[in-house]
């Protein structure tokens, strides 16, 4: 997910909140989401949105695992977070896959295509794969990436609620799947959406930084009224881990799983 903050939609937030604490609503359980899968160890060869990142998050049982998608020139969909790719930079939507694969993962890997990706997806019932739509140059390309990854999906027998949930940045990308595909979990990234107003457009959930939640401190209670996960992203400190986890929060998603496993214990969820 993007590290970049959305600082108009936070001030929003922020004057309207002001500085309050955190409401205290625990869960009973917590579900960990690995960050571009669990790359960071040395099963996983530290590459971000690898196959190995995800077999690492399964073996160790983590309730999810995260990954990005793009397109290429020539219409295949590929597991990478950044718009660009290698140490050219090469911007994925102006080059094919055999142009691109000229540049290999930090672990060796080919650049995964998700087809690949998902062959080790589906090897895992106990690991949900939480897929992110990359916002592309245009709507009607969003869109295409959308409808593309949701064949792939089937051809994959993934095609399961239980298995699979969408999350982006992008309204397009997002709508698109809760107009097509209503019975996925749907969680949106952005942050500028209320709840009452994630709840009327059809999403199951927010998938917002952990400076939102701060910011309104009634967020994450005001989301379970309306039926709504609070997920959020992507918080490495044990020490905000165990704040947000004490008030409310379903899902974290981190690039320290390792740390927030120690720290939730019994309170992890799993599958």
């Amino acid at each position: 997910m993007k590290k970049t903050f959305y600082l108009a939609a936070l001030a929003l937030a922020v004057c309207s909140c002001g500085t309050a604490k955190l409401a205290s609503h625990a869960p009973e359980k917590v579900a960990i989401v690995a960050h571009r899968g669990y790359w960071n160890c040395p099963e996983a060869g530290y590459a971000q949105n690898s196959v190995a990142s995800l077999r690492a998050a399964q073996e160790a049982g983590f309730w999810g695992s995260e990954f990005d998608v793009q397109m290429t020139k020539d219409g295949i969909v590929v597991s990478n977070h950044d718009k660009e790719y290698g140490p050219e930079k090469m911007v994925i939507a102006d080059y094919t896959y055999d142009e691109l694969t000229r540049y290999n993962l930090p672990n060796g890997e080919k650049l995964p295509t998700l087809d690949d990706y998902l062959v080790q997806g589906a090897k895992s019932k106990n690991t949900v794969l939480v897929l992110e739509f990359k916002k592309q140059r245009t709507d009607e390309a969003t869109i295409q990436l959308v409808d593309k990854t949701m064949e792939i999906v089937k051809a994959h027998g993934l095609y399961d609620p239980s298995r699979i949930i969408f999350i982006s940045f992008s309204k397009v990308a997002c709508e698109r799947v809760i107009s097509k595909h209503p019975q996925f979990e749907v969680q949106y990234l952005m942050g500028d959406l209320s709840s009452g107003k994630l709840k009327k457009k059809g999403y199951t959930g927010a998938d917002y930084n952990a400076a939102f939640y701060t910011a309104e401190p009634a967020l994450i209670g005001n989301l379970h009224k309306k039926g709504l996960k609070a997920n959020v992203w992507t918080v490495d400190s044990v020490k905000k881990m165990r704040k947000l986890s004490a008030h409310g929060i379903d899902q974290i998603t981190t690039n320290n799983p390792m740390g927030a496993r120690e720290l939730l214990g019994e309170r992890e969820e799993r599958r």
